[in-house]
């Protein structure tokens, strides 16, 4: 069966920065995290020779979230200063790679993963989205899986249910109530994951439990429940990624040639990565041996 391999990056962007150390290019301008996603991406296409590959990325511009919601991710500092400037070059890599990328403003990456997981899936093809973020294991199904790369994992159907105690069909639910601080995400007051998740699999979904507050036997629960019933609503839409997205490049399977050898050998050396030029010499040695 043919695959897809959906990469997040904008998270692929931000694990890198911090897990190494500062670097800089011959020029000075930082670069670690254009050598962390680099030192990614090779691994990804080294290990798992994958049939297609997409990068999605965020855009800077608010989203349709914002116009629901007006405190969504308001709470998110900027980046920092010796990151910026590394965002155009990482885009400069991902074409280097002779990788498709795409940004939509008006929406997050997470939505245009969700869209082409959807479109993918209806053609029968497998898709792997290399992430580890929670907010896209709603996504996860017998035909969609998630890869952590930083902790070599799956994460599939099994692995969600330990994380939010329901399937995946209903961490959108569970989220609604637990919130989310990270996001602004307002969820119902006293409301973890944990409860949540009870609650979930005893009404089934949110809309279920909030017309059933009467048989909730805690008084405190039960009260909170209908007095943040708005909250809740508001939450679900916020946490639900939108599979339908208008995206210009419809999901067409085309399969991964493989790495551009020339072009991404031109930018490891303008950027002074060594490791990976003797990294990219040696596998056309193998290849040619």
């Amino acid at each position: 069966m043919k695959n897809l391999f959906l990469i997040d990056g904008s998270g692929f962007i931000f694990r890198a920065f911090y897990a190494l150390p500062p670097l800089t290019n011959p020029e000075g301008i930082p670069i670690n995290a254009v050598y962390g996603y680099c030192t990614m991406i090779t691994n990804i296409i080294e290990t798992f020779k994958p049939d297609q590959l997409i990068v999605v990325f965020d855009t800077k511009k608010k989203t349709f979230r914002e116009d629901i919601y007006k405190p969504y991710k308001s709470n998110r500092s900027e980046p920092p200063e010796e990151l910026i400037p590394q965002f155009s070059i990482i885009r400069e890599a991902t074409e280097a790679y002779d990788l498709p990328q795409i940004e939509m403003d008006g929406y997050e990456a997470d939505d245009i993963i969700a869209t082409y997981a959807s479109q993918a899936e209806k053609k029968g093809i497998e898709v792997t989205v290399i992430s580890s973020d929670k907010d896209l294991m709603q996504l996860v199904n017998d035909k969609t899986k998630m890869y952590d790369t930083m902790k070599k994992r799956y994460i599939g159907i099994n692995e969600v249910k330990e994380k939010f105690g329901v399937e995946p069909s209903k961490v959108i639910d569970v989220q609604a109530l637990a919130g989310d601080s990270i996001d602004n995400i307002p969820g119902v007051s006293g409301i973890g994951i944990k409860t949540a998740a009870e609650l979930i699999n005893d009404f089934g979904t949110l809309e279920n439990l909030l017309s059933q507050t009467n048989k909730i036997k805690q008084p405190k629960r039960k009260q909170v429940l209908i007095d943040e019933k708005d909250k809740a609503l508001i939450s679900k839409k916020l946490v639900t990624l939108k599979n339908d997205v208008p995206i210009n490049k419809p999901y067409n399977f085309q399969i991964f040639k493989g790495i551009n050898q020339k072009k991404v050998s031109k930018f490891f050396e303008k950027h002074g990565f060594k490791n990976l030029i003797i990294r990219l010499n040696k596998k056309n040695s193998n290849k040619n041996s």
